[in-house]
């Protein structure tokens, strides 16, 4: 295959909007997008998080690329993303959500309806767990979330698995109608596979809403109407043959026996070669672990006297067998409860259910580095400045890279999106009939205050809160990968669209002291982030925005300020203020001379922002000519 044929624009078009098959190396969450566009989907829509983020930005990759006519959308959060595609498969198109395991929490009030209400057109909600956890508050088990609401799960091994998965449920969403859920994880998420491209097919579906109330609007004893029909369909689905569990090695002769589903399948399948297992132990692969197929379960339990369950990361397929003497997994210890389940662990697990010797495998250890902002962050400046505006402060932070304020003694309290601002309005209440109430600073992120931030602000309002709200405003979602922001003016595929301006929306919240300034100029912004906190301490809540764009936002390189190149006089004496309280990556330890240790300017990583000019309290760190 040639070059030009994985190159953006190079497919070539076939009559009826179809496109020549080819294939490519793809991130498992671009072989989802890719799984979506080949089926159908004419409405896709997310709110980024990491593993899932991916995802959305490959489908309005694939969008541009074959000139597809569909709507891709990043929203302000996972339920209003939930509730725009839900809304299009009413019209019987085939639409699709995705986002991380935590983000489904918020989206978990329309999941919970959709499930009984059903769907027209197909519907897959992609939920990305994260077992470890790698990159998440939780190593939350999405597929206990479909249980809850009662909608099928399929649980792919690898990327091309995760690319056939989605054809397989936009069949069985509109074969049962019902919503459908597809889990990958980080392992999946994240791996890169050899994937064939398939045809594109020509937008042909009739958009077509019919009125039904007593479905879409049901009030309460409609709903139990639904629920029993709901209930009906998942016997269905426990019955539907191409979602069956599939027996990967059917000359396997023995009485013990080993499910699994995801990765964990993905690793059994190698593990079980190596280990010469193959021809002796039967090897059953879980598409669909909830709902699980009846016949499947009493065809384990009649066939085998033990039965290995291999899942990430709760003991969904396990529950469901109910056999605790026979089955083997998370109840009965035999499987770890937490985190994930590498070659190395499953590899152990099978020589002892097996009965054979395995190597022990221990990897190398590798030096730890915790996490760190980059070198010139906005953000660090700003910690920086709350800390001596408040340095006895309660400080409570949220979700995105300013979470690693923990490492500036900056955040005391991290809990979930949008938590900063009510957070600190439950220290407020806590401590404001204490004869001394300690000043208190949230921080939160552009990203996160559309997200979540804004009914806790007009609540705090209400309540005259006490504290200072400092809105980290980089211009992007920096964490998850620079998608944009209601802020940004542009769209999932670079569409203009229309801004929201953060200080009328603060202004209209109720708030009366609302100030914009940035970081960079840290001898301004130190005595504003102080004003702020004094005003607080009797007037109710104060707002600051900090502004200045995320230094590796290509999007934004352009709008970078001055440049100010710093050096480290002799007169440093090592005593690591610098290092500690700020620290930025640029700035290390020289250590080779052991009689006199001092300070050094890493020029590799330092981006020349001159903020450091103000953090040396010895004058040490100078503008250099």
């Amino acid at each position: 295959m040639g070059s030009d044929e994985r190159r953006p624009g190079k497919s070539n078009r076939l009559q009826g909007g179809e496109r020549v098959s080819a294939r490519r190396l793809l991130l498992g969450n671009e072989a989802i997008a890719r799984g979506l566009v080949e089926n159908g989907c004419a409405i896709a829509t997310s709110y980024p998080g990491t593993p899932a983020s991916e995802i959305l930005a490959a489908v309005a990759a694939f969008q541009k690329e074959n000139g597809l006519c569909m709507h891709t959308q990043w929203a302000v959060n996972e339920k209003i993303a939930f509730e725009i595609a839900y809304a299009g498969c009413m019209t019987g198109l085939r639409t699709a959500v995705s986002m991380k395991q935590v983000g489904l929490n918020v989206a978990s009030d329309p999941l919970m309806s959709a499930a009984y209400m059903g769907v027209k057109g197909g519907f897959i909600v992609v939920s990305a767990d994260d077992p470890g956890p790698h990159s998440s508050q939780t190593e939350q088990d999405s597929r206990l979330m479909a249980m809850l609401a009662k909608i099928p799960v399929l649980d792919p091994d690898s990327p091309r698995q995760a690319q056939e998965m989605t054809g397989l449920a936009y069949a069985l969403s509109e074969a049962f109608e019902t919503p459908v859920m597809l889990r990958p994880t980080t392992r999946v998420c994240h791996a890169r596979q050899d994937i064939s491209l398939g045809a594109i097919p020509a937008a042909a579906r009739e958009v077509k809403f019919e009125k039904d109330p007593a479905r879409w609007g049901a009030t309460p004893k409609f709903r139990h109407q639904l629920h029993q029909a709901l209930e009906k369909k998942l016997e269905g689905m426990a019955r539907h043959a191409p979602t069956a569990p599939r027996r990967l090695n059917p000359e396997a002769d023995g009485s013990k026996a080993i499910v699994a589903s995801g990765v964990a399948a993905a690793h059994l399948k190698e593990i079980l070669q190596e280990l010469n297992l193959w021809p002796s132990i039967p090897f059953y692969q879980v598409l669909q672990p909830y709902p699980l197929h009846t016949d499947f379960s009493a065809h384990l339990i009649d066939s085998y006297a033990e039965i290995l369950v291999l899942e990430e990361t709760t003991g969904v397929i396990e529950m469901q067998l109910a056999d605790r003497w026979r089955v083997k997994g998370k109840r009965s210890q035999a499987v770890p409860q937490v985190g994930e389940l590498s070659p190395e662990i499953i590899q152990a697990i099978v020589g002892e259910f097996a009965g054979v010797e395995t190597a022990k495998l221990k990897l190398p250890a590798v030096p730890a580095r915790r996490p760190t902002l980059c070198a010139g962050c906005p953000h660090r400046a700003s910690f920086f400045a709350i800390k001596k505006a408040a340095p006895r402060g309660i400080y409570t932070s949220d979700i995105g890279c300013y979470t690693l304020g923990l490492n500036l003694g900056a955040v005391d309290t991290v809990l979930c999106m949008g938590a900063a601002i009510s957070q600190a309005a439950g220290f407020y209440h806590a401590y404001k009939n204490q004869a001394k109430r300690p000043d208190i600073v949230a921080t939160i992120g552009d990203s996160t205050f559309f997200h979540a931030g804004v009914p806790a602000l007009i609540d705090a309002v209400v309540q005259k809160v006490g504290f200072v709200l400092v809105i980290l405003d980089n211009r992007t979602t920096a964490m998850t990968g620079n998608q944009p922001t209601p802020a940004s003016g542009w769209g999932a595929c670079g569409e203009p669209l229309e801004t929201v301006d953060i200080e009328a929306l603060v202004r209209g919240c109720g708030v009366k002291f609302c100030r914009e300034g940035n970081p960079y100029r840290l001898d301004e912004f130190m005595p504003l982030v102080k004003e702020a906190v004094n005003y607080s301490r009797e007037n109710g809540p104060a707002v600051v925005i900090s502004r200045y764009p995320c230094v590796l936002d290509r999007a934004r390189q352009g709008e970078s300020g001055e440049i100010i190149p710093v050096a480290i006089t002799a007169d440093c004496d090592g005593c690591g203020y610098c290092i500690k309280q700020f620290e930025c990556p640029a700035l290390i330890y020289h250590d080779e001379d052991q009689d006199h240790k001092y300070a050094r300017i890493d020029p590799l990583l330092c981006t020349a922002c001159g903020v450091c000019l103000n953090v040396c309290p010895k004058g040490s760190i100078v503008a250099q000519k």
